[in-house]
């Protein structure tokens, strides 16, 4: 099984990178996939490579579904 998880874009890099933030945890990943990705958007993220943005009220009900089902550290950011 895969999942992909909604994270906060914290800043952008060169190259189509940027540091996503998920539950605390910031991690490089590839935004190339995704068009006008700014700081403070959240983003999908599988296998490194952001999928798509997301509303980030659809973002904080998806983190707090993951949060309640026990998967600490998934509150919005």
């Amino acid at each position: 099984m895969c999942l992909a998880l909604p994270v906060k874009v914290v800043e952008l890099r060169e190259g189509g990178l940027a540091i996503v933030d998920a539950g605390g945890v910031r991690k490089e990943v590839s935004v190339a996939l995704v068009d006008d990705v700014s700081p403070g958007d959240y983003v999908i993220v599988h296998v490194g490579h952001a999928l798509s943005r997301l509303d980030p009220d659809e973002a904080a009900r998806t983190l707090e579904l993951f949060a309640s089902a026990g998967l600490a550290g998934m509150e919005p950011a």
